[in-house]
C-alpha cells in the first residue's frame, strides 16, 4: 500500500474511534514515520483535498478523503478476511495492508461476494493504528 493510502486509513480509523482532529503524533506513531515526514505527507494530502491539516492541531478527512478512505478500508477488510479464511495466512493483516491501495474497488467487491458471511469478519483496526516498528 502506498504511504498516502496508509495515512488515509489511519486518519479514517482514528476518526471513527475518537473526536477529530487526529494529532500528527498519533498518525506518526501509527505509520512508523517521523513527525516531520508525517507533517509533509499530511500537507500533500491537504494539497490534494483529501485531508484538512492544521499544523500542530491535527488532520481530518475531507468529504473526498472520507470517501477514498472508506473504499480503502473496505478493500483492506475484504483482503484481510480473504487472506485469513481462504488462504490461511498468518500475517493476513499486513498482507492486506500492502495490497489494499492497489486493488480496484470492482475486484474487492467481487472478492467480497465470494466470501461467506460472518458477523466477526471485520478486519482488525488495531493493526491499522499499530506502529510498523
Amino acid at each position: 500500500m502506498g504511504d498516502d493510502a496508509r495515512y488515509l486509513l489511519v486518519v479514517y480509523v482514528a476518526e471513527q474511534r475518537d473526536a477529530e482532529p487526529v494529532s500528527p503524533g498519533a498518525i506518526a506513531d501509527a505509520v512508523g514515520r517521523s513527525p516531520a515526514a508525517t507533517t509533509e505527507m499530511l500537507q500533500r494530502l491537504d494539497d490534494r483535498g483529501l485531508v484538512a491539516h492544521e499544523p500542530y492541531e491535527g488532520a481530518t478527512l475531507t468529504a473526498e478523503g472520507r470517501e477514498t478512505a472508506t473504499e480503502l478500508y473496505d478493500t483492506y477488510a475484504t483482503l484481510s478476511r480473504f487472506f485469513e479464511t481462504v488462504l490461511g495466512l498468518d500475517d493476513y493483516e499486513e498482507e492486506a495492508m500492502e495490497l489494499a491501495g492497489t486493488v480496484s474497488p470492482v475486484v474487492a467487491e467481487r472478492l467480497a461476494s465470494t466470501l461467506p458471511l460472518d458477523a466477526d469478519a471485520a478486519a482488525s483496526e488495531e493493526h491499522l493504528l499499530a506502529s510498523d516498528s
